[in-house]
């Protein structure tokens, strides 16, 4: 168990050494080629520490690689990493915990997620008024100010399905998730229908698990699995708790999850049957 760019340091630290090898250079002939001390590109190799995309376009420069998709998903991976301190939500390390950006972090780079939610709505399909109370109710303590501030990162993080490539969200929820009257009756009218909304974006599928399946596989909590484009031993299931979360990334944990997950889907109602549930909660709301 560790945090995901911890261990995408060490990923791609792997692939950048094999792509080295390929180029039949020793470490500290690379180093050499582009301006370093060898010891660089041996904590980079080992993930020891993390490495700037702009770096890992050095590297692939003097190892000759010149295959665009590979390129670009290793400077992502960089990204993903969490060496560049560029990315919007770094403005706002003041206040969000590491785990918190590193879960950001993963988000945004991901291709696809798939989440079972057992008691909220998804913090990517939220609106401002239910992402206040749910912040409320979790951090009594934060100043007004700070719920505001910790709603307006929620919302940003919004955007990746809507982004020019967008996130593929499969979500699926409890009943309990849109019965629970957050924010109260009418809070929770605008929640649903924002709900309704949502479902209409092609890269969104969600589906409902009803009271009436009872005890089902993901009861005892929610989770998310993240995936990447074109390199599956770079996928994570995320496990949140309420002052922290827990990143899991041994392949026997992503194919215990993965299968969960599969079963829930089968548990749910079909993604048309739930529509029509959750229209059914917004009109007797």
């Amino acid at each position: 168990m560790r945090h995901g760019p911890a261990v995408r340091r060490r990923k791609l630290g792997e692939e950048l050494r094999r792509l080295r090898d390929r180029a039949g250079l020793t470490s500290p002939e690379a180093a050499r080629l582009v301006g370093w001390h060898q010891s660089k590109v041996s904590r980079i190799e080992t993930g020891r520490s993390g490495v700037k995309p702009d770096d890992v376009a050095r590297l692939l420069e003097v190892y000759d690689v010149r295959d665009p998709q590979l390129r670009r998903l290793l400077a992502a991976l960089a990204e993903t990493a969490g060496e560049s301190g560029t990315q919007w939500w770094h403005s706002y390390r003041g206040l969000l915990p590491s785990q918190y950006r590193d879960f950001i972090s993963l988000e945004s780079q991901a291709s696809s997620a798939r989440n079972l939610e057992t008691s909220v709505v998804p913090g990517l399909l939220q609106t401002p008024g239910y992402a206040r109370e749910v912040t409320r109710a979790m951090l009594p303590n934060l100043s007004v100010k700070k719920i505001e501030t910790l709603v307006e990162v929620r919302l940003a993080r919004q955007e990746v399905l809507r982004s020019q490539e967008p996130l593929v969200l499969r979500a699926v929820l409890d009943e309990a998730v849109l019965r629970r009257q957050v924010g109260g009756g009418r809070g929770m009218k605008e929640q649903i229908r924002h709900l309704l909304e949502a479902i209409e974006l092609p890269n969104v599928r969600l589906q409902v698990i009803p009271f009436a399946v009872g005890a089902h596989t993901g009861i005892t909590g929610s989770f998310v699995i993240f995936s990447f484009p074109n390199i599956a031993d770079l996928d994570v299931v995320v496990i949140d708790h309420l002052a922290s979360s827990l990143s899991l990334e041994r392949k026997e944990d992503l194919a215990e999850y993965s299968a969960a997950f599969r079963k829930i889907q089968e548990q749910a109602l079909s993604p048309q049957d739930s529509l029509e549930l959750i229209a059914d909660i917004e009109g007797g709301s």
